[in-house]
């Protein structure tokens, strides 16, 4: 611990009791061996990625935030400093990945994500006519519950039509076209409610756009939002897919960004957060 010169550890938001061990060993050693102590908030070390890969990235800026948890649009004027411009209504893209992949019977060791990306590559993306959610919505909200449940009802539809027992006992090339017609959809989405975000940023003079959360490893999702941000002359900045997940890479990038800013915390009276909202957070 000599060589190290600070502890910062995720306090929220989270699985409280797995917050809550993390946090009690962090605030023990740095209590213990006198060091700087920062609690950091899980989706702003996600955001926090994308100035680690780019550090010639400035505020302000727009993100794009999609993990298994969560899927935020956000304007980032500063370290602590977010508003939420667009949240999901419901699920986030990352469980409705999950909930698919299970639905199509594929290995989720790795996460639901990846397994649906590597099987969509396989299969038509127009092969299966899923609805985007919210056309009739003039925000910048998102909702995944009802293409979830459209994309079980048309597996479970064409298992019948192919006269199977079970979405299981498709064929691999169906359970492709499934996976890639999901995918299309659940981009399209992302693509329609992030250009109405980067419309309003626009009017700001923003013009810079930071994907990150364990989703933005998807490159499907990484080509088309670069092909957006292109249409539109903006700067698109995405850590690699290997930081997108890198739980330890974000909170000691996040606990780097703190104390450049003579930011820390108590570890004597420090908290876990199961529900940590933005606002909640800058005004701790």
């Amino acid at each position: 611990l000599n060589e190290i010169d600070a502890i910062g550890v995720t306090v929220g938001p989270g699985l409280e009791i797995c917050l809550r061990v993390g946090c009690t060993k962090a605030r023990e050693l740095a209590l213990e061996h006198k060091k700087p102590f920062v609690g950091i908030h899980h989706l702003e070390a996600h955001i926090l990625m994308a100035r680690m890969e780019d550090k010639t990235l400035r505020w302000p800026f727009l993100a794009l935030l999609v993990s298994g948890g969560h899927c935020q649009i956000l304007k980032c004027e500063g370290v602590g400093r977010y508003s939420v411009v667009g949240g999901t209504l419901d699920d986030s893209l990352g469980e409705c990945f999950d909930k698919t992949a299970r639905l199509l019977g594929l290995p989720v060791g790795g996460g639901g994500g990846p397994a649906v990306e590597a099987l969509a590559r396989e299969g038509d993306a127009t092969s299966i006519s899923f609805t985007v959610p919210l056309q009739q919505r003039k925000d910048c909200d998102f909702s995944y519950a009802g293409l979830k449940t459209n994309v079980r009802r048309a597996a479970e539809q064409l298992a019948s039509d192919r006269g199977v027992e079970s979405v299981l006992e498709l064929s691999r090339q169906d359970k492709a076209d499934i996976a890639a017609s999901f995918q299309n959809v659940a981009i399209k989405h992302l693509e329609q409610r992030l250009e109405r975000a980067m419309k309003m940023m626009e009017k700001d003079g923003i013009e810079t756009l930071a994907l990150v959360g364990g989703v933005a490893a998807n490159q499907e999702l990484r080509s088309r939002l670069n092909s957006l941000c292109e249409s539109r002359n903006w700067r698109m900045v995405v850590p690699p897919p290997r930081l997108c997940t890198d739980q330890g890479a974000m909170a000691s990038w996040a606990a780097v960004e703190r104390l450049l800013l003579s930011s820390s915390d108590d570890p004597s009276n420090q908290e876990v957060y199961a529900r940590y909202p933005f606002h909640a957070y800058g005004s701790s």
